[in-house]
């Protein structure tokens, strides 16, 4: 794959100067420059309370992306800025990786720098790098790990499968699903080749490597009765806010990246199945394709492919459009309007006030996430304060519980308590005369109460229909055994 001459005239100093790394930097600054509109995420809250409960794993999720909000917030625990500054990094390395691979597969400093541009305009990438997530982090991992196989498959040191497996086992240990492409990927070269890339003692040094980062975790998992496949099965049955059918599963692939890019990286993967070096990474995606479409895997879940085929389309196309200054020109604009639509619609550009009238919260879930967590909270300190002392909240879910400690404090509000998750293995409360629930349906609370009356709905007071809009808050009391033996009844995943 080659790159052909370089657009010096087409583009200008841009290119010449480095223009991947002024693009990162400005995909870096747009992130920071939202990062602090709307508020935390329920995950982000999520994360940092397993991070005051750090452990070597959870029902969910590994423990890298709490211990990563348990260090920035020992920092500054009430900067929402400062949370959200690993993930603005792990989002603009997949940003310069894009042009790294994009270097890789032979392209000049235009190449790398419109690789860079279509990766930083990506509706996925500019999501995930808003919010402190795991995906951010996955995103990441699977990107780095695709550039350095990359570079194994041009020649380079074998050293490098080291170095692969250090990102994979660190990978892992933020998000289990990295198994998939990983696996993918070496079930793919082994078939289409080139097999001669596992010729080396490195290979099995680095699978060593990845096995032993990420086997606290196993163990975890293994010594808890395996609770991820529990909740992977919840959430292929529909129990997460963002689980896709098969049909939205395909569908939302041309969104992911934004429709203006979507010839340009079904492009990268006609070009990496043609060139047999490359192959490898077109198989890998439709093996992928396969798999999550059949397993009721989130769409984003094929996210980390995008990159390395947007890198592959470029590498040709910039030398097309080296040749008239009027193709940069268009090139350009289109990235820059995908670019705009993905900031309106995936950072909170617009104020909380108009979104009703906007797009937004149908396209994107979690800016409806981001919204009304104090508000929630107050309103939850206005039943407690009416009741005596010994109060339990009981909660549907782990956002609510998450959210009630972090701004619970000037409420007197006691620690939260729910069975959704990672809560449900905090345990179970103490028993206690009265409790507010949140969120749990009448039906559900009759098996744990004799004696259940509303009280509220939750209304956050800007007509947002996110997940707490309108929850019912009851106070129940008379519970019907002790805690100990209803606790069991009240785990669930999602």
């Amino acid at each position: 794959m080659v790159g052909g001459p370089e657009p010096v005239a087409a583009c200008g100093t841009l290119w010449d100067s480095g223009g991947m790394y002024w693009v990162a930097g400005a995909f870096a600054a747009i992130l920071a420059a939202f990062a602090n509109r709307y508020g935390y995420h329920r995950d982000e809250l999520y994360f940092l309370a397993a991070g005051r409960r750090l452990d070597w794993g959870y029902p969910d999720q590994p423990p890298f992306t709490p211990l990563v909000a348990r260090s920035v917030s020992s920092i500054d625990a009430d900067s929402l800025v400062l949370l959200r500054v690993p993930a603005i990094l792990g989002a603009v390395l997949v940003v310069l990786c894009a042009g790294w691979m994009a270097r890789e597969l032979e392209g000049g400093r235009a190449a790398r720098a419109l690789a860079s541009g279509a990766v930083a305009s990506a509706a996925l990438v500019l999501g995930v790098g808003h919010l402190l997530s795991t995906a951010v982090f996955d995103l990441a991992a699977w990107a780095l790990i695709s550039l350095l196989v990359l570079k194994l498959l041009n020649g380079a040191d074998t050293r490098w499968w080291l170095a692969v497996g250090v990102v994979t086992g660190v990978g892992l240990q933020n998000k289990a699903l990295l198994v998939f492409p990983v696996l993918a990927l070496v079930v793919s070269l082994v078939v289409v080749g080139p097999r001669k890339v596992f010729a080396t003692r490195y290979f099995p040094a680095a699978v060593l490597i990845a096995g032993l980062i990420w086997l606290p975790y196993l163990l975890w998992q293994a010594n808890n009765g395996w609770p991820q496949w529990a909740l992977s099965r919840a959430i292929a049955g529909g129990s997460s806010g963002t689980s896709d059918s098969a049909i939205e599963f395909a569908l939302l692939q041309f969104g992911l990246m934004g429709p203006l890019l979507v010839p340009l990286w079904a492009y990268g993967l006609w070009r990496l199945w043609r060139a047999p070096r490359y192959r490898a990474f077109a198989v890998g995606y439709a093996l992928l394709f396969v798999v999550f479409l059949t397993t009721g895997g989130k769409a984003y879940y094929l996210g980390g492919m995008y990159p390395i085929l947007l890198a592959a389309a470029v590498v040709p196309a910039a030398a097309w459009l080296a040749r008239h200054r009027i193709r940069w020109a268009v090139a350009i604009s289109l990235v820059l309007v995908n670019a705009l639509a993905s900031v309106v619609l995936f950072l909170p550009v617009l104020p909380i006030s108009s979104l009703n009238d906007s797009p937004v919260l149908a396209v994107n879930y979690d800016a409806g996430e981001t919204i009304g967590w104090p508000e929630f909270v107050r309103q939850i300190g206005q039943v407690r304060a009416a009741l005596g002392p010994d109060v339990t909240i009981l909660t549907a879910n782990y956002g609510e519980a998450a959210a009630i400690e972090r701004f619970g404090a000037p409420y007197n509000l006691p620690t939260p308590y729910s069975g959704h998750n990672a809560y449900w293995w905090w345990g179970p409360p103490a028993s206690t005369p009265e409790t507010i629930t949140i969120g749990i349906d009448p039906t559900q609370l009759s098996d744990f109460f004799t004696d259940c009356q509303p009280v509220t709905r939750i209304d956050n007071g800007l007509g947002i229909d996110n997940d707490e809009q309108s929850e019912p808050v009851f106070l129940c009391r008379d519970s019907r055994a002790p805690w100990g033996e209803l606790w069991p009844r009240a785990k669930h995943f999602g």
